[in-house]
């Protein structure tokens, strides 16, 4: 599987997985979820991103620089190739990036009780954001403008050194 950044001709073909991905959480009874509109790829090109490529993209990561860290705006893995460390590979490449750059953490939002969020973020190490930055508390902000329930998200942070090697 090859890790790299997306090339621009790749974006168009990103929301399909983020769909696909998107899937499991009707199964969970949140198809509101599931039915939401992916990122366009208007908006993917004003952020970083990251393609894992088998040969065509089957899961991606979307980044921006939030107060010193960089946000992770989105990980789309799809379905198929769920369960093979694709996305903990992802997001250890992001860290890589951000880490060369001098940046503190790896941040993002996600679903406190939803199995394949917050707890397996936390087996990747990641720990809740207790006081979160103005920046993060925006990104709150914004979600719960789209109707995300802020009660049923959780930020979080794992926090990065310079020699950071996933």
């Amino acid at each position: 599987m090859d890790i790299r950044p997306a090339r621009p001709d790749e974006l168009p073909l990103l929301p399909e997985v983020e769909r696909a991905s998107g899937e499991p959480f009707r199964d969970h009874g949140m198809p509101e979820i599931a039915d939401d509109d992916p990122m366009p790829p208007s908006t993917l090109e004003h952020l970083r991103v990251w393609v894992a490529v088998d040969p065509h993209p089957v899961a991606w990561v979307a980044v921006a620089e939030v107060d010193g860290a960089a946000h992770v705006e989105q990980v789309s893995v799809h379905p198929g190739h769920a369960r093979r460390g694709i996305g903990a590979a992802l997001l250890d490449e992001v860290g890589r990036w951000a880490a060369e750059r001098g940046l503190t953490a790896l941040t993002l939002t996600t679903f406190r009780d939803i199995p394949w969020n917050a707890p397996y973020y936390r087996r990747l190490g990641f720990r809740e954001v207790t006081d979160p930055s103005p920046g993060l508390r925006a990104v709150v902000q914004a979600e719960a403008a789209r109707g995300l329930d802020p009660d049923t998200r959780v930020c979080l942070h794992r926090p990065l050194r310079r020699d950071h090697r996933g």
